[in-house]
């Protein structure tokens, strides 16, 4: 296969064989818009729509909200799988865009790629350092979002100086050889100890037959982790994530940033902003088809937690459909007031994941309780506590997310 070598700061600017992500442009709202309102699904589990749900387990309405507020157990979808993917998408749609930046202030490949591995090991180390707070040591894992963001950011970047078929070529090659490593891992035998692996032969979110590759626990990526996390200093030997989540999901997950980096190109590109959210749309719903496609024949499932290249195709189709609507809403249609509360939250998009991870939330809930009373929040009644409680927690966070917007304090990495 040839390929086309990278080309110099220069060349990139000169050419046009290149998609050009360099030429500057003006800040895109929605893009941010978009990012605050991941973020806020993420903010807002404070809400607890579960504990609503169960207060009033004859209430369909809350049950759907509390579903779409909790990942599937296994394969499918729900709003709040969007988190991960969404944000993972937004690093790609944004990554021309840093660019343009910082070449317009004279930085070299040399300088650029430098700040990439800095900012990729900030992100792995955070990722380790948030999910080791209620820890006595440090806890070595990554599949946190941000690490898994910073263990493929640097090819990302890389990628990002390549034309599109290039671009093209290196996503369907990835997601091929993702799915083949798995397809080719043997399955687990007849005497295989299902309890060492953290499940049961007969659960019921098992796949069989061929799909079974990517069961829980018992795949490849589940392998790999049994042998690479171990390397590592822990309490006791690591044998399964509960959750079936993997380190090597980082591969795939670089699959959504490139999706991303699509979209960021289409975002740069001199064409009229109605063929922008037509090229959106009609990505986002090919994608999305052919995700299901590839989980209802069975050829592969689509699993979130394991990040199979189905759940790429699927989930970026619809990362593509989500952003066409915040892209054609807010920048074509020109309706940006709505927008202002989800923009305080996405502009500062690092700072609001630190406090929603990393206890700010917890802190500021727990503090209500002590200012306002231990039951202020029932007054309502018992089922309704969580609302009460959340919602000002919320209103707490969006008003230092608020204050930092108004002094000008933006977390970046």
């Amino acid at each position: 296969m040839q390929t086309t070598p990278i080309p110099t700061v220069e060349q990139s600017i000169a050419s046009d064989a290149v998609v050009n992500p360099f030429l500057p442009i003006q800040r895109i709202t929605s893009v941010d818009a978009y990012r605050g309102f991941v973020m806020l699904l993420m903010m807002a589990e404070v809400l607890s729509f579960k504990d609503v749900s169960h207060a009033l387990p004859s209430s369909s309405f809350w049950q759907f909200l509390y579903l779409n507020q909790d990942h599937v157990a296994w394969f499918g979808c729900s709003l709040h799988d969007l988190i991960q993917p969404s944000f993972t998408f937004l690093v790609g749609v944004a990554l021309p865009f840093s660019i343009a930046s910082r070449i317009q202030k004279k930085a070299t490949f040399g300088a650029l790629l430098k700040h990439t591995v800095i900012r990729s090991i900030i992100l792995i180390c955070l990722g380790i350092f948030l999910r080791s707070m209620s820890s006595k040591q440090t806890y070595f894992t990554f599949e946190d979002t941000l690490t898994q963001i910073g263990l493929g950011y640097i090819f990302l970047f890389i990628l990002g100086f390549y034309s599109q078929r290039v671009q093209l070529i290196a996503l369907i090659t990835l997601l091929v050889a993702y799915w083949l490593a798995f397809a080719l891992y043997p399955l687990p035998n007849a005497n295989f100890d299902y309890t060492a692996a953290g499940v049961t032969r007969d659960w019921g979110y098992n796949f069989h037959g061929f799909a079974a590759h990517w069961n829980k626990n018992t795949n490849l990526a589940w392998a790999f982790d049994r042998w690479f996390l171990n390397l590592f200093p822990r309490k006791s030997p690591f044998l399964y994530n509960e959750g079936g989540y993997s380190t090597l999901s980082f591969i795939p997950t670089l699959g959504t940033m490139i999706l991303g980096l699509f979209a960021g190109n289409a975002l740069k590109a001199n064409t009229n902003g109605r063929y922008k959210v037509k090229f959106f749309l009609i990505t986002g719903v090919s994608l999305a088809a052919l995700g299901l496609l590839l989980h209802f024949t069975g050829i592969n499932p689509i699993v979130k937690r394991i990040w199979t290249p189905a759940w790429t195709i699927f989930s970026g189709g619809l990362c593509f459909l989500l952003l066409a609507f915040f892209y054609a809403v807010i920048d074509v249609a020109g309706r940006k007031k709505w927008s202002f509360f989800l923009m305080v939250i996405g502009t500062n998009s690092i700072a609001a994941y630190v406090m929603a991870d990393g206890g700010v939330r917890a802190l500021l809930s727990n503090s209500l309780h002590v200012h306002l009373g231990q039951n202020y929040d029932q007054i309502f009644g018992f089922a309704y506590a969580t609302l009460i409680n959340g919602g000002l927690t919320l209103l707490l966070l969006w008003m230092i997310l608020y204050w930092m917007y108004k002094k000008m304090i933006f977390i970046k990495i």
